[in-house]
């Protein structure tokens, strides 16, 4: 499919949705123009039956994604509408990341900082190469730090780590990373993507509604508890046991053959 920005790639691969990041010059800093993009190509994924997954990437070698593009702050930002503006623009990508019912992976190589961390942190699954490098830096700008995004890192990584990520604005590994619990996986770098792509697969060819399912049950037990909507995560679950998938998937255990989920 096309983007509406040269610097957001969206590619269709079987069950896989690719949404590459392609600002490479700036090591994929993003600019206001892919925030733009990035609800476009998500809404147009989570239309298409055939899509399963959601695999988020940076182009080149060098970043997943390095924040936002601060040469264009300036044009941009210069204003106080201009960043309401902006700012709304960002706030309506995360919230399409996380608002999205399939699953969605970040595949990280390299640098993954400040609004790039946020971004992974949007995403249900992390996997990243051994070179990779992760920070949140607005303690040595001077920035302040929204509470959703700080939020959102303490359900990952807990409020320990939270903190000493923000406190020291420093560089993490990777393999320090999988020690907070802020990836998943670790891989050498000439084996991410077929990692990930084999990945990617596996959950493709799971069934969806059940997928869907966990996936909105998860949102609930991270959601504040007086905003918990328990009986649309049991209708979900209902669902799934309505669903011909649910007859699919108990027919091919007994045939002993691959399922082939419909999402219905």
């Amino acid at each position: 499919m096309a983007s509406s920005t040269e610097r957001m790639i969206a590619e269709k691969d079987g069950g896989i949705g690719w949404m590459t990041f392609n600002n490479p010059g700036r090591h994929n800093a993003v600019s206001l123009d892919m925030w733009l993009a990035v609800p476009e190509i998500l809404a147009d994924f989570e239309a298409d039956d055939d899509i399963r997954v959601i695999v988020l990437r940076g182009a080149g070698e060098r970043a997943f994604i390095s924040g936002a593009d601060i040469s264009e702050f300036e044009e941009k930002r210069g204003t106080k509408e201009a960043v309401a503006s902006y700012n709304a623009a960002g706030e309506r990508a995360h919230v399409a990341l996380t608002g999205t019912s399939k699953p969605t992976i970040a595949m990280i190589r390299g640098y993954c900082i400040g609004g790039g961390l946020a971004v992974a942190l949007d995403c249900d699954l992390r996997i990243a190469s051994e070179n990779s490098r992760f920070a949140v830096p607005a303690a040595k700008l001077g920035l302040g730090y929204g509470y959703t995004g700080i939020k959102r890192l303490c359900d990952v990584v807990g409020p320990a780590f939270a903190k000493e990520i923000f406190y020291t604005a420093r560089q993490f590994s990777a393999q320090e990373a999988i020690q907070m619990g802020l990836i998943n996986r670790s891989l050498p770098v000439a084996a991410l993507e077929a990692y990930v792509r084999d990945y990617a697969g596996t959950i493709a060819g799971n069934a969806p509604l059940t997928i869907a399912a966990v996936k909105r049950a998860v949102a609930e037990v991270l959601a504040d508890p007086d905003k918990r909507d328990l009986a649309g995560c049991q209708a979900m679950v209902d669902a799934c046991f309505a669903s011909e998938d649910y007859i699919e998937g108990r027919t091919a255990f007994m045939e002993k053959r691959r399922p082939a989920f419909r999402g219905r």
